[in-house]
């Protein structure tokens, strides 16, 4: 049952009526509504003020930088607040569809377009999360000290202090430390979604793609891509469609579990020690040791 206070906030500052708030399904962090109102649909996201402070001003801040570059659909944000202990962020409803062949293929063109975005530098104006964990987006002019300095090395100190990760797990991620830069070529910053799963993407009914949930920052391209291959959800048509669209560098096949590694550790912390052999597995790819409790 939602908090009617909360509800007459929202009735009042949109002047609407809301008829009805039928709870949906939208993951382990939020509680997430459907609200009714007259002949208009909105998506409500709940969640607690002080376990998450600001995340959905962050998540407005990333749908915000995503819809700027008109170059893939994002959900209209309507309201964004606090109030006593909650947060919420209301959004367009998006009724939707499975997706087709059509409708994928359109999502990795428009995808490409997304990653032409580009900056001077590494990074993001603002901090966000990735999942329910702070993500550091400090500026760097090289991908390879962004990526190792404020995506792997904050997982890596986090999972061996939760003793997630032993001493030769560190060592190894040492050893990937050096070898970083010299296992891709660097490419200008692009705009990327930042927590590409299957379950962050939508089709509406007239099969137009839409992006929701993001962990923006300017990064390497291939990172939304090596995403998308971890948990599935992507065709062979989106991903023939962006090659086509923007083609990666030769030996982008070799470097997804390189980049890999940072959603899994994020995992590892989050969910325990059953991502532990698959961070292990990724790492053996990269470095020249034994990996081992």
């Amino acid at each position: 049952m939602l908090d009617k206070i909360l509800l007459n906030t929202i009735q009042k500052r949109l002047s609407i009526n809301i008829s009805s708030a039928i709870p949906v399904s939208g993951g382990s962090i939020n509680a997430v509504y459907c609200l009714q109102a007259s002949n208009k649909k909105y998506l409500l996201k709940l969640n607690s003020r002080g376990q998450f402070p600001g995340m959905f001003k962050c998540e407005v801040e990333g749908l915000s930088a995503l819809a700027k570059t008109k170059a893939i659909g994002i959900p209209q944000m309507i309201l964004q607040d606090d109030i006593d202990d909650k947060s919420f962020l209301l959004l367009e409803w998006i009724d939707t569809r499975r997706p087709t062949p059509k409708s994928s293929a359109t999502l990795g063109e428009q995808l490409a377009q997304l990653h032409r975005s580009t900056a001077k530098s590494f990074g993001f104006e603002a901090d966000n999360y990735m999942g329910s964990l702070p993500q550091s987006n400090r500026r760097h002019d090289k991908w390879s000290d962004f990526f190792i300095e404020e995506r792997l090395m904050p997982m890596v100190k986090m999972a061996a202090n939760k003793q997630l990760l032993n001493s030769n797990d560190q060592q190894a991620f040492e050893q990937l430390y050096k070898n970083i830069p010299n296992l891709f070529d660097e490419e200008p910053p692009s705009l990327i979604h930042g927590d590409l799963w299957g379950g962050n993407y939508l089709i509406s009914e007239d099969e137009k793609p839409y992006l929701i949930d993001p962990a923006v920052s300017y990064s390497h391209r291939e990172f939304d891509i090596a995403m998308s291959t971890l948990f599935g959800g992507f065709s062979q048509e989106f991903y023939t469609a962006y090659h086509e669209a923007f083609p990666l560098a030769k030996g982008w096949q070799q470097r997804m579990d390189l980049w890999n590694l940072y959603p899994l550790l994020v995992h590892l912390n989050l969910f325990g020690a059953g991502y532990l052999g698959q961070v292990r597995g990724c790492l053996r790819e990269y470095v020249n040791q034994d990996l081992r409790d």
